[in-house]
């Protein structure tokens, strides 16, 4: 028979028990924590952006962590892929915190509680995993480039997968609940999130150009159809994947998509496992190959959608610039009241002085259309005068296109690229001041 004191003391062992693994369960184990500090000397070899870099130890050939920088104090963690032996650039594939850079002394930790945390040295969090007693137990970097956070039962509590800035890796997906977006970079020196962006939708993959002048509303300039709008099966996500093709001797690239299709991008005549999609500072989508096997210029270009000698190449927004004409694939000219002048970067649309529908005029261009007509409807039918009206009284309108077949209107708030095509009765009006 237990005394009162034993009874305690045996209970006080069964409560303490049953309830350690609450204390211990997915606690990091010390082996597994790390604290990277953005210190110390720049590596000797190129990279993408012409960036300066600092490696971090944690790598799987040919990925790598860096901390980089395009602009002096303002650096961006991301993941590199490419090797040294290559003699090839190095690509930035995966960035934790673009738009948000840290400086000297920053770090990237994983501690006890299992949260991936990029920090300043004053302690301003700029990215974190919010994996924080989640049952992580340990971190890994994939042969694949996907970094993932992963529990007990070795089931992925996070992973940079369902993350991507403007890039997919073999095997990376976008979902329709989820990552669905893939957002282009500004420029090459300025790291924040650009006009041009990728983005699954219920039936297709579309590409959307967002102006400054109507940053609410995002003009198509690429879309592909999946699945048929008058049909109940919903494209629920888009993986990049290569198979072997003819027996190994060449494989298939390509984007599959839920239900069983797919859509090949290219085949090249070597193993491409390690390729990556990017959507570019110029909104084209291109798919860059490293092939391991060899020791110089490891890298290729291996699909361009809107390429020099695409029939998409004119659709391309700003491919002439803020105001060219392009024909052939190739920019050909600046339109003006004047006729159509010799092209340059320069070439710009006309300034609005005023916003009154007395102080605006129109000139107008025969046989041209804007990449925004090539995937939409517009509105229609319409009467042209009508069309015109709608431009006239809205101030951000820089002009409006007309199909005079149709009958069909288009009002923009962005001009960029205008591709000359055969068809006449396809008007485009611009819009100048009067005086």
């Amino acid at each position: 028979m237990l005394t009162l004191p034993s009874f305690l003391a045996h209970s006080f062992l069964f409560i303490f028990i049953n309830i350690l693994p609450s204390f211990t369960q997915g606690i990091v184990p010390p082996s597994q924590t790390f604290n990277f500090v953005n210190e110390g000397s720049f590596g000797d070899y190129i990279v993408e952006y012409n960036a300066n870099y600092r490696v971090l130890s944690i790598a799987n050939s040919p990925f790598q962590m860096c901390f980089y920088n395009t602009t002096p104090s303002a650096y961006t963690l991301a993941l590199r892929m490419g090797t040294v032996r290559s003699e090839s650039l190095m690509y930035w594939v995966w960035e934790a915190n673009r738009g948000n850079p840290v400086g000297e002394n920053a770090t990237f930790s994983l501690g006890a509680s299992g949260n991936l945390l990029l920090a300043d040295a004053g302690g301003r969090i700029a990215w974190q995993s919010n994996t924080a007693n989640k049952d992580v137990v340990g971190f890994k970097l994939l042969p694949n480039g996907n970094m993932v956070l992963y529990n007990s039962k070795g089931n992925f509590v996070w992973q940079s997968f369902d993350s991507p800035t403007d890039t997919l890796l073999m095997g990376q997906s976008l979902k329709l609940k989820g990552p669905n977006k893939l957002v282009g970079r500004l420029s090459e020196t300025e790291n924040k999130n650009g006009p041009y962006s990728l983005v699954l939708e219920p039936k297709r993959f579309a590409m959307y150009y967002t102006s400054k002048n109507s940053p609410n509303k995002p003009m198509l300039y690429y879309s592909l159809t999946v699945f048929p709008s008058s049909g109940n099966q919903v494209l629920d996500n888009m993986t990049l994947e290569v198979e072997p093709d003819f027996g190994d001797v060449a494989f298939e690239i390509r984007l599959a998509y839920s239900g069983g299709g797919a859509g090949v991008l290219f085949r090249p005549k070597y193993n491409a496992t390690l390729t990556y999609l990017r959507l570019g500072v110029d909104g084209g989508l291109t798919a860059h190959t490293f092939y391991d096997k060899v020791f110089y210029n490891a890298w290729e270009m291996t699909y361009t959608l809107f390429g020099r000698t695409s029939v998409l190449a004119c659709q391309l927004p700003m491919r002439c610039g803020g105001f060219g004409l392009c024909e052939d694939n190739q920019c050909v000219g600046c339109p003006s009241p004047n006729g159509v002048l010799g092209w340059s970067k320069s070439c710009a649309p006309p300034k609005i002085t005023s916003c009154k529908s007395s102080d605006v005029k129109y000139y107008k261009l025969e046989g041209v259309d804007h990449f925004l007509i090539h995937y939409t409807r517009g509105s229609g039918p319409v009467k042209e005068e009508d069309c015109s009206r709608k431009c006239t009284l809205d101030c951000k309108c820089a002009g409006f296109f007309f199909n005079r077949a149709e009958s069909r209107c288009w009002v923009v708030n962005e001009l960029g690229t205008l591709e000359r095509v055969a068809n006449s009765s396809h008007v485009g009006y611009i819009k100048t001041s009067l005086h």
